[in-house]
């Protein structure tokens, strides 16, 4: 493991690159004519789209099997989610992890009520266990935990040099309510986000309006809100570009949860609500602006 920067890779000598990934929790209810699709079927809509890996838990026993079976047959990399509440929760996990050939451990770390000089001694201790396994580990900036605020999470990544990220600036825009036409608050958050994004290791592709977490970006991505986060995004790949070598991947999963996370009509079809969007098209478009923003960063580091 890199120790100065603890970047993901995945062992080979192929210059720095991008990999799209898709959630799978993201992939909850999705399919078509009302019936949502099997394993087998999820895997190959994945591949199909253009998607290179997936995130989801560390399968087990006999699902693993199957899961090792499909990613094989996919050459799909993987990233698995993890929820500490002290960095012996996740010892084990690491362990499988690395057996099991995960690229990543990503953690949302619990809980918001732990904070300051507690929630340095976590985050410490989780990045400490991630390497004495030599396992890339991620800590997601997410509502609800030990991320839950702006400015406390840019106090733990300056107290831990090598704190490294899972950016989804969704759950700050929304938790501080911020929004277009809030353009004085954006810059000022902004500020606060480019401590955040020098940490980048993964980003996770959701868009908030600062008022639901989760919005439909519209057709074309015509949503107001979709050129600052594409700016975000293309900032926290250039400095990720400006620290990886040959072999580092930078993950960009998209996210798009089902309900609650999604927005839902008040109608009800069978006793479910009805999403507001088709959550998988939007998956693909946030997939290209992914891309996209990629492409920017690309291009500018070579400037």
């Amino acid at each position: 493991m890199n120790e100065r920067v603890n970047l993901i890779v995945d062992g080979g000598s192929k210059p720095p690159r991008i990999e799209i990934h898709q959630s799978w929790w993201a992939m909850n209810g999705i399919g078509r004519g009302g019936k949502e699709w099997s394993i087998e079927e999820k895997f190959e809509k994945i591949a199909e789209a253009g998607f290179t890996g997936i995130m989801a838990h560390l399968p087990k026993e006999k699902e693993a099997e199957q899961w090792r079976r499909l990613l094989d047959e996919y050459s799909f990399n993987f990233g698995i989610h993890s929820f500490p509440r002290k960095p012996e929760d996740i010892t084990e996990l690491l362990k499988e992890a690395k057996q099991f050939g995960v690229l990543y451990v990503n953690s949302q770390v619990m809980d918001s009520f732990v904070m300051g000089q507690q929630a340095v001694e976590l985050l410490q201790g989780l990045v400490e266990e991630a390497r004495l396994a030599d396992m890339p580990y991620t800590v997601e900036t997410h509502r609800g935990r030990v991320t839950q605020d702006l400015h406390r999470t840019v106090d733990y990544v300056k107290a831990i040099p090598d704190l490294r990220l899972t950016i989804d600036l969704s759950h700050y825009i929304v938790a501080g309510e911020l929004t277009a036409a809030a353009s004085k608050e954006l810059e000022m958050a902004g500020k606060l986000f480019d401590v955040l994004l020098q940490r980048t290791s993964s980003i996770h592709a959701r868009i908030s309006n600062g008022e639901q977490v989760q919005v439909d970006i519209g057709p074309n991505a015509e949503h107001s809100m979709v050129e600052p986060f594409m700016k975000w995004w293309q900032q926290g790949m250039s400095y990720w570009l400006d620290e990886a070598k040959a072999g580092a991947v930078l993950p960009f999963v998209t996210e798009l949860g089902p309900p609650d996370y999604a927005i839902t009509e008040s109608k009800y079809a069978g006793g479910e609500r009805l999403e507001i969007s088709d959550r998988w098209e939007q998956a693909l478009l946030l997939k290209r602006l992914g891309e996209e923003a990629w492409k920017r960063a690309i291009e500018n580091h070579k400037t």
